[in-house]
């Protein structure tokens, strides 16, 4: 995988039942793009990634998941909507 592959991680979101929370994160550089959803960390788009590159992701997810649920959780998104 290249150097400049970008991260965003979104706010924490529910389902309709309001039971399950998950975030979604987000790779991608000039012409690639995967999304992935945590805690799950599977996969759920990719344009461009290989299956390698996928499983690199994936085992990133994994292996960060505590720090990227963290990260969702202080995410305020009427605070940034002021920006």
């Amino acid at each position: 995988m290249e150097d400049s592959i970008r991260m965003t991680v979104s706010s924490v979101c529910t389902d309709m039942s309001g039971r399950n929370k998950y975030a979604y994160v987000t790779f991608s550089d000039k012409d690639r793009y995967a999304e992935g959803v945590i805690p799950d960390c599977r996969i759920t788009k990719n344009r461009g990634f290989s299956d390698e590159e996928l499983a690199a992701l994936k085992f990133y997810m994994k292996s960060n998941l505590d720090q990227l649920k963290k990260i969702a959780a202080q995410i305020n998104v009427f605070e940034a909507l002021k920006k």
